[in-house]
């Protein structure tokens, strides 16, 4: 510090006199990046390499594996095979290995919208969207396991430890808001998915950019963030004025203490979301109309309305990656799509949580405006099996070997459907597109280019997409 410019209190002095340091900065946030010895914190907003269509992304992840034989994929072949044993097809891709015989879909299809698109009775909300979405009936997985299949969603890989895809998007194009993290996760209020906050994990990338989920089962979205108690916003915002004037000293002070730096940006962070994201999060001002058409308060959707419509007010807010997820706690009893028992049970009661909801915010988005430049996608790990889970059985096993997720929003077709399944819905069957393929494309419509946005690790430039992927351009606005 030099001589003309010396604190009237030291920093130390003054943390342990304001309302215990930071008075309430989340301390879960600052213990991760002192954890993870602070890597270089909030980035600034960065160039994409050419010019983008979306500027943000919601993905909705449905946890569990929902089936597309009885969703998106109309199979009439599996009415005229129900029942009997299904040949030609190999090995059984079921994860618990019991085969059983043909099963048609437990739902009725219709043609919906101009495009005529198939859907279920079990999604009539999402039937009405149709002519905005953008299917991929062609979809295929490399596991079978949901852990695996879901770290391969997120992240690229089917193991654990890699960066997932909103941990690479903050990376790769830094934070539209200052105010907020760039990559926001809100888990379904029932419980984890498989593989939990791994899912969100921003990996060997710096700490910074991994995932923020909140408590969207609590009033109190991020724990200790509040205001200590007794002092008035205008109060805490000279408070943090001062102390942000001793933190630039200390570091022009310290040039080589980088992990000081680092810490310093994560913790001014935190400090700005103490107001943040309490108006963020604060769905009480959103129009009664509003409220209506994501069913907020309706209990047959267990408190999954309020997440999706926080994620329009974090997107609308400067959010870069909002990651919406439908379904968790696996164990007993099963919250989530995976239909082994009894399929329609299960995606009765799953349906209700998340149709309605993501319907309205698709609708929402695009009666702002937003869903021009929001890219809007729909995914889950993997589908379920043609035949059922063991004889004379209403449920169906895991099957990665062919399923359907859609797009929405900045850049993709319209009421278009891409690929197909074969006949009974068991193997692709037209224009394979692999989870690379799936990432590369939602990174082209960021304006990134999947095979330049890199990071070394371990002596390999490594990429959300590893050495594989193709940008999917017949989807392509």
């Amino acid at each position: 510090m030099s001589d003309n410019h010396a604190p009237l209190l030291s920093r130390r002095h003054f943390l342990s006199n304001t309302a215990g340091g930071l008075g309430g900065v989340s301390l879960a946030w600052l213990l991760a990046r002192d954890n993870a010895k602070a890597a270089p914190a909030v980035s600034a907003a960065k160039q994409p390499h050419f010019a983008p269509k979306a500027k943000r992304v919601v993905q909705i992840f449905c946890c569990g594996g929902v089936s597309h034989l009885d969703t998106f994929d109309y199979k009439p072949q599996l009415a005229k095979l129900h029942g009997k044993t299904l040949e030609g097809k190999g090995e059984n891709l079921g994860f618990f290995g019991q085969p059983g015989k043909v099963m048609q879909s437990v739902y009725e299809f219709q043609q919906h919208g101009q495009s005529a698109s198939w859907v279920s009775s079990l999604l009539p909300n999402l039937a009405g969207c149709v002519d905005d979405v953008c299917f991929v009936h062609s979809m295929f997985a490399k596991s079978n396991n949901h852990t695996p299949a879901t770290f391969q969603m997120n992240s690229g890989f089917t193991l654990n430890g890699f960066p997932s895809m909103g941990a690479w998007l903050s990376y790769g194009l830094g934070t539209a808001n200052e105010n907020l993290p760039a990559f926001v996760v809100l888990p379904d209020p029932r419980g984890l998915l498989a593989g939990g906050s791994i899912n969100w994990t921003a990996g060997f990338l710096p700490a910074n950019h991994q995932g923020v989920p909140f408590r969207t089962q609590s009033k109190e979205p991020i724990p200790d963030l509040n205001t200590p108690p007794g002092i008035a916003p205008g109060q805490r915002e000279a408070d943090m004025q001062l102390l942000a004037a001793m933190n630039r000293d200390f570091a022009e002070a310290h040039p080589g203490d980088g992990a000081f730096a680092a810490r310093l940006r994560s913790y001014e962070l935190a400090a700005r979301m103490q107001t943040s994201i309490p108006e963020a999060t604060n769905l009480d001002a959103e129009p009664e109309a509003i409220k209506k058409l994501y069913g907020l308060g309706e209990a047959a959707n267990k408190g999954f309305a309020a997440n999706c419509l926080m994620a329009r007010r974090l997107l609308e807010r400067g959010v870069r990656f909002v990651q919406i997820l439908n379904g968790g706690a696996f164990g007993s009893p099963r919250i989530n799509w995976d239909g082994h028992e009894n399929l329609k049970e299960n995606h009765d009661n799953q349906a209700a949580t998340m149709d309605k909801p993501v319907a309205a915010l698709m609708k929402d988005l695009k009666q702002r405006g937003m869903l021009e430049d929001t890219l809007f996608v729909w995914s889950t790990e993997f589908g379920r099996s043609p035949s059922t889970q063991g004889i004379n059985r209403p449920g169906r096993d895991h099957h990665p070997t062919a399923f359907t997720c859609f797009l929405a929003g900045a850049g993709v077709k319209k009421g278009f459907h891409y690929g197909q399944s074969d006949e009974v819905g068991y193997f692709v069957g037209e224009n394979k597109v692999t989870i690379p393929d799936f990432h590369a494309t939602i990174l082209h419509l960021l304006g990134i280019d999947h095979e330049k946005l890199t990071f070394y690790h371990n002596g390999i430039d490594r990429r959300l997409t590893d050495v594989h992927g193709h940008v999917i351009k017949g989807i392509l606005a």
